[in-house]
């Protein structure tokens, strides 16, 4: 979850009047451009550097490398990198048991049982996500300290099932980014603050701000993530990866700590399409305890590679908002150049207007937060059975223990929360009613102007970390598909000043297979997915 509002400046004139922005400044260093590297270029020479899970399992396959030395390859680089060197800060917690399952997985290879393709591949968790083993789920807050969950997430159950090894937590925007109005994506009280692998005085964004950073540098293979409104799309965005935000339904939500039942979902964090694809079919499922799922039957695919098409685009029709294409003239000129990438992969872009309609919805959004929130969580600390059992109680536990609890901003979204009576209440009906009409408002535009999906700008350049005052967003594309549990996928559009920006394409339930084909026909055109360089700070221009 994530706290802003649209910036909906409206476009001069049609998409063809738009000037496309001539920048130096979105990609490599021009030659009068240094950085806090004082211009030497960041050579990182680590052995399992961008490798895909495809890569990671032909080698595996030849003997080249095992399931325990990737998970080593791992952890050390997770020491190198984040606990030290630029101290990236994205991995709360490592299983202690990770080699140990490794090797069972290698010893099932050499017995000839390959379990799929994420057979021995480590994957990284957000600490909201529920394992029944020796490590905690927590949200990043030390209130829960003392949470050792009795069953895995049923998603964890089935990363498991497929061979997959848990690697360990992910840091995360304490309680999904759900305390406080002021707060910093990205820190934690158990895990303090994630940085931005590219310059790591910006922010990662959230709340999956570790499980972004950590596929961004190379500190596994793949991560989970978990989105309310923009915690999957936005981090992945800002950190340079894919990400989807799945359809409400598609993927069970038990064992995850809640935020919003109405807008909870996990998905898949990656450095490719494909690979993101191989995760959801993995996750993907049917729930007894999320009824929700009940709505996925006959829509789950097990196998969402067989989708993945090098012409997903051709023949589409795309929407666009002008709105959102006056952002920044750096990410102006990045979407423009994206747009005309499309088209020539046989796309139609068609102008709409929407993006009015669904800021007009974030005043409901926020009620219907506020009441979910407090239930949720009541119900799922009772469920525990544990040192605490409320909302109230977590409060009083956070003012008894400020200093460590919120040294930097307070717990105001706690407080309106626990103000709110049960879902009875006429003011949560009506909210939820007006919050949820918005998917008429998205599938009247989809009918009326034919289209198999919405593009736009997922993120602005990231902001610098500001723990005094908090996130100051500039633009987030994510609310739409949140509020209207319509599936999402972002992936790469390039950098401006090192900063990398995301493109998102979000269309009707359960139309993931045409939207990884629309996002893989892109990725495999404008390959733009770079490892981070660790700045220390911000690109700057020298003067002569």
């Amino acid at each position: 979850m994530k706290r802003r509002h649209f910036i909906l400046s409206t476009a001069a004139g049609t998409l063809g009047m738009i000037p496309v922005i001539q920048s130096s400044c979105t990609g490599e260093k021009s030659k009068n451009m240094t950085g806090s590297d004082n211009g030497e270029s960041f050579i990182d020479d680590f052995s399992l550097n961008e490798l895909s899970i495809d890569q990671l399992q032909a080698k595996m396959k030849k003997d080249e490398l095992t399931s325990q030395s990737i998970t080593r390859l791992y952890l050390n680089r997770i020491e190198q990198l984040d606990k030290s060197g630029p101290g990236l800060n994205s991995v709360i917690e490592i299983n202690p048991d990770a080699a140990t399952i490794a090797g069972e997985m290698d010893a099932e290879r050499k017995a000839g049982k390959v379990r799929g393709p994420l057979h021995g591949i480590p994957i990284l968790l957000k600490d909201n996500i529920g394992t029944a083993d020796k490590m905690l789920t927590t949200a990043g807050s030390i209130a829960l300290d003392w949470n050792k969950v009795k069953d895995d997430a049923f998603i964890v159950k089935k990363l498991r099932e497929a061979g997959a090894v848990i690697l360990g937590k992910t840091n995360l925007s304490e309680w999904a980014n759900y305390r406080s109005t002021r707060s910093s994506s990205g820190w934690s009280s158990r895990g303090g603050q994630t940085r931005n692998p590219y310059i790591t005085s910006r922010n990662p964004c959230g709340s999956s701000s570790g499980s972004g950073v950590a596929v961004a540098a190379n500190l596994c293979s793949v991560a989970i993530g978990t989105e309310t409104d923009g915690s999957i799309v936005c981090p992945s965005g800002i950190n340079g990866i894919v990400g989807i935000k799945p359809t409400m339904g598609l993927v069970s939500r038990s064992g995850i700590i809640p935020l919003a039942f109405s807008q909870d979902i996990a998905g898949p964090m990656t450095r490719t399409v494909t690979e993101a694809a191989i995760v959801l079919g993995v996750i993907a499922g049917l729930d007894p305890d999320d009824p929700v799922t009940k709505t996925g039957e006959g829509n789950i695919h097990t196998n969402y590679t067989q989708f993945l098409d090098k012409s997903g685009l051709k023949d589409k029709r795309i929407g666009i908002d002008p709105a959102s294409l006056k952002i920044h003239e750096a990410v102006d000129n990045l979407m423009v150049q994206s747009l005309e990438l499309i088209k020539k992969q046989g796309a139609e872009i068609v102008e709409i207007d929407f993006l009015k309609k669904i800021q007009d919805l974030e005043p409901s959004e926020s009620l219907v937060l506020s009441y979910e929130f407090k239930y949720a969580l009541n119900k799922y600390l009772t469920a525990t059975g544990g040192k605490m059992q409320s909302l109230k109680e977590l409060m009083d536990f956070n003012r008894q223990n400020e200093e460590k609890a919120m040294p930097f901003f307070k717990q105001e979204l706690f407080e309106s929360a626990e103000a709110k009576g049960d879902l009875y209440e006429q003011e949560y009906q009506d909210a939820l009613a007006k919050l949820l009409s918005s998917r008429d408002i998205l599938n009247d535009i989809f009918s009326k102007n034919r289209l198999d999906a919405i593009c736009g700008p997922t993120n602005a350049p990231a902001w610098t970390t500001d723990p005094v005052n908090g996130d100051h967003y500039t633009w987030g594309f994510s609310t739409p598909a949140a509020i209207s549990g319509f599936p999402a996928i972002t992936v790469p559009a390039g950098f401006v000043f090192e900063l990398p920006i995301g493109l998102t394409f979000f269309s009707r339930p359960f139309t993931e297979p045409d939207l990884l084909a629309m996002a893989y026909s892109f990725e495999q055109v404008s390959v733009n997915r770079k490892s981070p360089k660790f700045l220390k700070d911000i690109i700057r221009y020298d003067h002569p």
